[in-house]
């Protein structure tokens, strides 16, 4: 007597569903490396595609170019971190104290004097240097992204430009941020 299992089957090897969903993405994944060609491990090589489809870099002296622009984005982009910083700094330092402080003080200080400190605009002041920060952060996070968009491309070259723009960068910032 055949089993249940056995009529139900006819044929058809067991977990065929299985089989079938293990060789469509074993399809998928071939496709995927063979259509893109992206590698999952750092390659020396001459030929790219950096961030966009028109920076197809096919020579040496195409990827010397591309290697010393990824190079310059990363020393810009150490410069504008401590830009930023300095700059956060001394608006700080130079940020007016508050309008109801500055009554204040003038009320414990000299009640009899009728001269009050001029009163500038400390709302205004700090809205636009706000403004401005938020900006310089704008810029630095697309900055920061470009960057890690040509490290994905997993060529070695522009890897080792990054490192270099930083460490460049790094050292010729590092003198901006010291405080006076």
């Amino acid at each position: 007597m055949k089993s249940p299992d056995a009529t139900w089957n006819r044929g058809r090897p067991r977990c065929s569903l299985r089989r079938a969903f293990r060789q469509a993405l074993l399809h998928v994944h071939c496709f995927y490396l063979h259509c893109f060609r992206k590698t999952m491990h750092f390659f020396f090589s001459d030929k790219v595609v950096l961030l966009f489809d028109f920076w197809n870099v096919h020579s040496p002296a195409g990827m010397a170019l591309s290697v010393l622009v990824i190079l310059l984005l990363a020393v810009l982009y150490e410069s504008i971190k401590f830009g930023k910083a300095k700059l956060l700094h001394q608006s700080l330092v130079s940020m007016p104290t508050s309008t109801s402080q500055q009554r204040e003080e003038t009320d414990q200080g000299s009640s009899s004097s009728s001269e009050l400190p001029p009163v500038s605009r400390p709302g205004l002041r700090w809205f636009l240097c706000h403004f401005g920060q938020s900006l310089i952060h704008i810029a630095q996070v697309v900055i920061g992204y470009f960057i890690m968009l040509a490290v994905m491309s997993y060529n070695a070259w522009i890897f080792l430009g990054v490192v270099l723009g930083s460490a460049v960068g790094y050292y010729l910032a590092y003198p901006l941020l010291r405080i006076d």
